[in-house]
């Protein structure tokens, strides 16, 4: 069966080839970087259960090693794309290419859509790929498939792959990282009742015993919290202990599933603001090599602002029943 596990090790290799092909270039601090986040993906299983099993110092290392990727990513970026002569040679491929370019781009939804799609349908389907984690599952395998067909449209050697997915890491740099830790965040803050904090603080300044405060209440708190932590996966635990469910669910006797799908709706209003959702708004300017780093946040802010009155207008509605 495969399984979420094989996912990791597979970017685990991934990150282990860019590694050498720095250490052959010499780039050892850009090396060192992506050896140390190389290390959760290959051992994050065992690391984990050395934890249970009462041996800590594992984890303790990974501590560190999130220090040291700290680190490691002051100062300049670094760029793959420095020599003209490589960027010459892509822009006539480009063009020779044409709209054939986006066939490996639309192979990665179209196949992960349909491996979903038999999961449900084939009976013991299940029995190839871990039922609990298909989609990303099968994101990973429409990915690779993708990877595959790059190589037959743009007629390039298996080790392009390789060297031009070097290439747009380390365009992307930190910023690569940044999703994974602010997920990371949003665990540890539910788990440190940051949550029954956030419910106290609300309590004191709103008045709870009107829904309509408490819902803009946690509508703000969601797309707040998003915009520090850049991911509204990260913001949504927090949020729902803190507001949603005390003082919504229970208190007011909101409609959970209504108030969970648009509470995440519109914390993606605060992704749009916010320079912390690295993937999503600094890495398009960092690619596409925009004079203003903050263009995409400028362009984005008022569909965000219109989007956050429609869901609060929709929420009033299919929440507050």
């Amino acid at each position: 069966m495969i399984a979420l596990g094989h996912v990791w090790l597979l970017v685990g290799a991934f990150l282990v080839g860019v590694v050498v092909l720095h250490v052959r270039a010499r780039r050892w601090r850009t090396a060192g970087f992506w050896a140390v986040l190389a290390v959760p993906f290959l051992a994050g299983d065992r690391i984990v259960e050395a934890a249970r099993a009462g041996t800590h110092w594992p984890a303790r290392a990974m501590g560190g090693g999130v220090i040291a990727l700290a680190i490691l990513a002051l100062g300049r970026r670094p760029r793959a794309d420095d020599d003209q002569a490589g960027a010459e040679a892509r822009e006539a491929s480009a063009a020779r290419l044409g709209n054939w370019l986006f066939v490996p781009a639309l192979m990665i939804p179209a196949v992960t859509l349909a491996i979903v799609l038999a999961g449900w349908a084939i009976p013991g389907f299940a029995r190839v790929i871990d039922p609990a984690q298909t989609t990303l599952i099968a994101l990973a395998i429409a990915c690779a498939i993708a990877a595959g067909g790059a190589l037959v449209v743009t007629r390039a050697r298996p080790r392009h792959a390789l060297t031009e997915g070097r290439r747009l890491l380390d365009a992307l740099g930190w910023a690569a990282v940044l999703p994974m830790m602010l997920a990371t965040l949003g665990t540890v803050f539910a788990q440190t009742g940051v949550g029954d904090a956030v419910a106290r603080a609300v309590g004191a300044v709103i008045p709870t015993e009107s829904a309509l405060a408490c819902l803009l209440a946690y509508a703000i708190g969601m797309v707040a919290f998003t915009a520090i932590m850049g991911n509204a996966f990260a913001a949504f635990p927090v949020m729902t202990a803190g507001i949603g469910l005390p003082l919504l669910v229970v208190h007011h006797g909101a409609n959970p599933a209504a108030l969970g799908a648009l509470g995440m709706v519109t914390g993606y209003c605060g992704t749009l603001v916010t320079p912390m959702a690295a993937n999503f708004n600094v890495v398009p300017a960092v690619l596409l090599e925009l004079r203003d780093d903050y263009g995409v946040i400028r362009a984005q802010w008022p569909t965000a602002a219109v989007l956050f009155a429609v869901n609060v207008a929709i929420m009033t509605i299919a929440v507050l029943r």
